[in-house]
């Protein structure tokens, strides 16, 4: 199916109440771009360490909303342009220019998908539950990923790193925290090579959904891997329930600055010569890592290892 696009150029200043007369006059599921800059609010839990530059913000945004290919635009045009004329009286609405164009229906959800092929780490083949096991894979140890809407499908360097640091250490008696498990990718990983059980946090609600399928594609039960919504970095009942001084290993694939925050709470939950393994930095904030870790009197850094431009930091408890 084909829609009609039609954007209306205007001022952010007018962004709100232009919203609420579309929503009025029966237009949904509007699209806004502007330059503001995003909030530390609107930012956390995003698994990007730079925003794209935009430049300055200039004042000017664009609000888009669509109609199916079989409408007649004319008449929701017209109530537009009313409705424009009314809070002209208000606000400055800049430009006030609306241009149309055509676009495709697609699946924007489901539309990844077919990028992500059967890859390999090391002695590791990582394919999607849709995809075939490769003839020439098949001596390789399987993980099989569906990550739903929670990051994790292996193929981002940072998850590389990651998992090659969980095959260094992994053994047949290691306990695992996972903290920020997205998919479930790294402590699914860890009990393929032997790990003895898993507990993982998110704070994503989808990321619970994602870990369950993904243990049911893997044969994994629910003894082995644990998982619960909740940040363990501020919240105690998070805390208490991974519970203290109990793991051989926890890995962090997350962002440089929370890694930053989790390095003073960690320790508490790994045992004596615990191993963190932590990723998700980008080069630019090693120095960053490196420094709150070498502040940490509880932690030492064993090994830092790099993958294009990012970072992954393997410190042990003392």
């Amino acid at each position: 199916m084909k829609w009609k696009k039609f954007t209306l150029t205007t001022t952010t200043a007018a962004v709100d109440l232009i919203s609420s007369m579309f929503d009025e006059i029966g237009i949904e599921g509007i699209e806004i771009e502007d330059k503001i800059p995003l909030t530390e609010k609107e930012t956390k839990g995003m698994f990007i360490d730079i925003l794209p530059d935009l430049g300055p913000d200039d004042g000017v945004a664009k609000v888009s909303f669509y109609l199916d290919d079989d409408e007649d635009p004319g008449e929701i045009l017209e109530r537009v342009e009313q409705g424009l004329d009314e809070l002209s009286v208000f606000v400055d609405l800049g430009a006030r220019t609306i241009s149309a164009s055509e676009t495709e229906d697609k699946d924007w959800i489901n539309n990844w998908k077919q990028y992500f092929k059967p890859f390999t780490v090391d002695h590791i083949l990582i394919k999607p539950t849709w995809e075939e096991v490769p003839e020439d894979q098949k001596d390789k140890l399987l993980i099989q990923i569906d990550p739903g809407t929670a990051f994790g499908t292996g193929m981002h360097e940072t998850t590389q790193l990651c998992i090659r640091q969980l095959q260094k250490y992994v053994t047949g008696e290691s306990r695992i925290l996972d903290v920020g498990t997205g998919s479930g990718i790294l402590g699914i990983a860890a009990l393929k090579l032997g790990a003895a059980e898993v507990k993982a946090t998110d704070l994503d609600e989808n990321s619970i959904a994602a870990v369950k399928d993904n243990m049911d594609s893997n044969g994994i039960s629910g003894e082995q891997f644990q998982v619960i919504q909740g940040n363990i970095i501020d919240d105690k009942e998070i805390q208490d329930w991974a519970g203290y001084e109990c793991y051989d290993i926890a890995v962090a694939n997350i962002l440089a600055d929370v890694i930053i925050l989790l390095q003073k709470e960690i320790p508490v939950h790994i045992k004596r010569g615990g191993i963190f393994i932590t990723s998700g930095i980008i080069n630019m904030k090693e120095e960053a890592v490196l420094e709150a870790f070498a502040a940490n009197s509880e932690m030492e850094v064993l090994e830092v290892t790099h993958q294009g431009e990012w970072v992954s930091v393997t410190a042990r408890r003392k």
